[in-house]
């Protein structure tokens, strides 16, 4: 049989323990054989391990296999700027993974270690005798005391209990605290015993002595940690979208290098002339400034979260949250205040509930119920006798705020006995030493609470009739289906003759109490936002599904009249299938689920193809927050195992905060499209001088340091502006991109490739065939590599780049809204960045050593001039474009 099924003392003698405790000898003993009382990282990666993968990944391999090309060819072919080219490479692979390395290392410092789950120091009984040693200490056999307010050290069966109940909402998901008490238990799992308070829980009321029979690991706590620990790490969209853009670009960069290798060795080119042509055409087609840029973007997209709330551990996670499609969410505290408040009072001389604050005022209420919600209570307080001092149960704490809003002078009175609340029995009664005499009061569940009455209190006490019962019942469904959890209250006069054993009879009924977790304010605006961006939510609570449904509804969640709502007791008897088919339903709830359920929901909405961001406080939730796409854990109340497992977290534990996070990554993958429109563009400007090197015999309009000085110097700065624009007003007034939506999609590929980049290409050969005819080269005319008119050409052509990329960023902020319907100091980022890119081609055309470097010579203004007029053209060509897309998109 299981601990909890044994009688207490069967439960010693298997633990070979006795009730005064363990010997110091044995407990040294088990020390050794157990170890520690501690929740272990059973995968802790090394951080040297952690930081050599941001240099290992396929991009960085694409950038290590260029940078070793550019050394062997240095060493094969000495002077043509290889050397150079490599360690330009270099640098940017390795400041990259350091700036990745550092920007996940610091999130994770950021983080609570799990070991915070558990208290520091345990009241312990060994040898008979109390000492107080650290929970890390304490080992199978150990017979510990608990009381109000302390955190559960490990798994124990109780051995006494005075009015015990615990809050299990980080091991079940249940909100409301569960009496214990010392009885065997015929409950086939453990964590539903009632004589078993497990680890990582805490003690609501009542004093208790429990042995300990499972310590570290072998809790239940720890099997969820093991279990959150040894689920694999899923790649987040963003990291396959890179992954595949990576691919893309290294067969497109290394087979063009390859063919036209051999287009000029065909041609008669030289073998060491035509292997460093090959590199450049790699060099041209690899976007060096990528990965520098996209991890810049999502670090400022994750200082923008933080703005708004939002702790970022993963920098991927800043745009997997723009791609969700459903967002599952818990109930207590995300999408409520997590405070207990009473809402609705219906007194029997009433037709119907009335909102409290209607009856405050009233004088022809009995205030019996009052001083019930009062005296009926296990709450402790620091001394004064005031609401805001109580500690305990958030309900009674709120009953308790009701008496004193109601009845202005309460006074503590003496207890002089008490009938402690269970699960079978669903109530509690004290008696209490009132001015007259023993007064009797009991709260509880109408269905156990009104059996016990006789009497019902009008206006004076008279009998119960049966349409009275009928009436009161049919009170109670009408208040459950709002949301609120319902307390009946009675009580009864007791002689002090009378025998304590039949003490909760012939009550006389006083009334019921709603009681709430007011849902937060801009809650209901942030569903409406999500509706707006096509993205579904679904609620996923361990309370009552009545309470689940009211709240949904009252935040504008659910809408229709019979929206699906799944117990954790059908969803055990759904098959999977059954639950994929489930989940099709437009509006669903799902109440009374455990942690397991929740993760069988997200990996169902997983295998439908939706992104999926999970909400979770609790060491119950950390392995949905594992499994989900995206997870999301609570910043105040949330468990350092939730916070450990998730890939964000909310400071201010607010579902509006996850929408503002949802908000801010659309905002990064659009960012990223457009500084890929925008360095993707430049790329045939530096493929086509190649082409026409190759095929029409005319002079290397840019050489492979030059392109360089445009993928790692002038282009980085405005594509990382374009990484840092806001949030368009509109963005979430969009579905969720599709989950087969390409970040590189044809239409990028065509807008930068076929048309922004050509009219670049076109602009930079123009110019550079300009500035060769006007120092009287003619076409077929052999030129030297280090003539100042080559110099001069080639540096034309760089510069032209320049110049169209500075109208090309202000163009790439939107593929479809006019470059001119943004302020021009919205993104002053922009501005700072082109002004840089400006200064960094004013040094490499007119300073010596930028001129030795980068192979340039000055130029005249004149030339300047002949560039900008095809930047303008650019501009006008583009905005045509965007006009006439606009035109036809918004007419359909």
């Amino acid at each position: 049989m299981k601990i909890h099924q044994l009688h207490l003392k069967e439960a010693l003698q298997s633990l070979h323990s006795s009730i005064t405790g363990l010997s110091d000898h044995e407990v040294q003993k088990r020390l050794g054989e157990f170890g520690p009382n501690l929740v272990e990282r059973i995968r802790e990666e090394h951080l040297a391990l952690t930081l050599l993968k941001e240099f290992t990944h396929f991009f960085a391999i694409i950038l290590w296999l260029a940078a070793g090309l550019a050394f062997f060819a240095e060493w094969s072919e000495p002077g043509q700027g290889m050397l150079t080219l490599g360690f330009a490479i270099v640098g940017v692979i390795v400041i990259n993974g350091l700036f990745s390395f550092w920007q996940e290392y610091r999130a994770e410092r950021a983080i609570a270690a799990l070991q915070k789950l558990l208290p520091q120091l345990v009241k312990v009984l060994r040898e008979g005798k109390t000492a107080r040693i650290q929970a890390s200490q304490l080992v199978p056999g150990d017979i510990i005391f608990l009381s109000e307010g302390d955190k559960i050290p490990a798994d124990c069966r109780l051995a006494e209990a005075f009015g015990v109940r615990v809050n299990n909402a980080t091991i079940t998901g249940e909100s409301l605290p569960k009496a214990r008490d010392t009885h065997e238990s015929f409950e086939e799992e453990l964590i539903r015993a009632k004589n078993v308070v497990l680890a990582g829980t805490s003690v609501v009321s009542g004093d208790a002595k429990a042995l300990v029979f499972a310590t570290g690991m072998r809790t239940e706590l720890g099997k969820i940690a093991h279990l959150t620990q040894t689920s694999g790490e899923m790649p987040s969209p963003l990291q396959k979208e890179i992954a595949y853009v990576s691919r893309i670009v290294a067969i497109l960069a290394v087979g063009l290098g390859v063919l036209f290798f051999f287009i000029g060795r065909g041609v008669g080119l030289w073998f060491w002339g035509t292997f460093i042509f090959a590199i450049g055409i790699i060099v041209a087609n690899v976007p060096e400034g990528l990965l520098p840029t996209v991890t810049l973007a999502l670090a400022m997209g994750s200082q923008r979260m933080a703005k708004r709330n939002v702790l970022v551990r993963h920098l991927p996670a800043v745009e997997t949250l723009g791609s969700a499609t459903v967002i599952c969410t818990d109930k207590t505290g995300t999408l409520t205040e997590n405070r207990m408040a009473a809402r609705e009072i219906f007194f029997p001389s009433m037709n119907q509930p009335s909102h409290l604050d209607e009856t405050f005022e009233r004088k022809d209420l009995s205030p019996i119920l009052y001083h019930a919600a009062y005296r009926c209570q296990n709450l402790k307080n620091s001394g004064n006798d005031s609401p805001g001092e109580w500690l305990g149960d958030p309900m009674e704490i709120a009953l308790v705020e009701m008496a004193h809003k109601a009845v202005r002078e309460l006074k503590e009175l003496p207890r002089v006995d008490e009938v402690p609340f269970d699960s079978d029995r669903k109530r509690m009664s004290t008696l209490v030493q009132e001015a007259s005499g023993l007064v009797l009061y009991t709260k509880g569940a109408l269905e156990t609470v009104l059996p016990l009455c006789t009497k019902i209190q009008l206006e004076t006490a008279e009998p119960l009739e049966a349409d009275n019962r009928d009436k009161l019942l049919k009170v109670e469904e009408e208040m459950a289906r709002r949301g609120l959890r319902v307390l009946a209250f009675a009580y009864r006069p007791v002689p002090s003759s009378d025998s304590r054993e039949g003490l909760e009879e012939d009550l006389i009924f006083l009334g019921l109490v709603g009681l709430e977790d007011p849902p937060r304010k801009e809650v209901a605006r942030s569903i409406q936002k999500c509706r707006e961006a096509g993205i579904k939510v679904i609620m996923i609570t361990g309370d009552h599904p009545y309470t689940a449904e009211a709240i949904c509804r009252e935040i504008g969640m659910i809408s229709s009249k019979n929206p699906v709502v799944v117990t954790g007791l059908k969803l055990w008897k759904t098959s999977e299938t059954e639950l994929q088919l489930l989940l099709n339903a437009p509006e669903i709830i799902f109440a009374r689920v455990d942690a397991d359920q929740k993760m069988r929901i997200v990996s169902a909405l997983k295998k439908k193809k939706e992104v999926v961001a999970v909400t979770g406080d609790g060491v119950n939730d950390a392995p949905a927050l594992k499994l989900a796409d995206i997870g999301v854990a609570m910043g105040i109340r949330g468990t350092d195992v939730a916070r450990e497992a998730s890939d964000v977290i909310l400071m201010d534990d607010n579902f509006s905060s996850v929408v503002a996070a949802v908000e801010e990554g659309r905002a990064v993958f659009s960012n990223i499209r457009s500084f890929l429109t925008y360095i993707l563009t430049s790329n045939i400007p530096e493929i086509i001088p190649y082409l026409g090197f190759v095929l029409l015999k005319f002079p290397l309009a840019l050489t492979i340091i030059q392109i360089l000085a445009i993928d790692l110097g002038t282009d980085l700065f405005p594509a990382l502006a374009l990484g840092a624009e806001k949030p368009d007003p509109d963005v979430m007034k969009h579905p969720p991109r599709r989950r087969s939506e390409r970040l590189l999609n044809r239409a990028l590929l065509s807008r930068a490739y076929l048309f922004l980049g050509m009219m670049e290409a076109a602009a930079s050969l123009i110019v550079f065939f300009h500035v060769l005819r006007g120092g009287g080269w003619r076409f077929g005319e052999a030129l030297s590599y280090s003539s100042p008119l080559y110099l001069q050409a080639t540096t034309a052509t760089l510069s032209s780049v320049i110049v169209m990329q500075v109208a090309n960023v202000f163009m790439c902020r939107s593929d479809y809204k006019s470059a001119f319907s943004f302020p021009l100091f919205s993104n002053p980022l922009i501005l700072w960045g082109i002004a840089t890119e400006v200064f960094i081609i004013l040094l490499i055309d007119y300073t010596p050593w930028g001129n030795r470097i980068f192979g340039t010579a000055p130029i005249s203004w004149d030339v300047w001039r002949f560039m900008v007029l095809f930047a303008v053209g650019m501009v006008v060509v583009e905005e045509t474009r965007k006009w006439i897309y606009r035109r036809i998109r918004f007419s359909q």
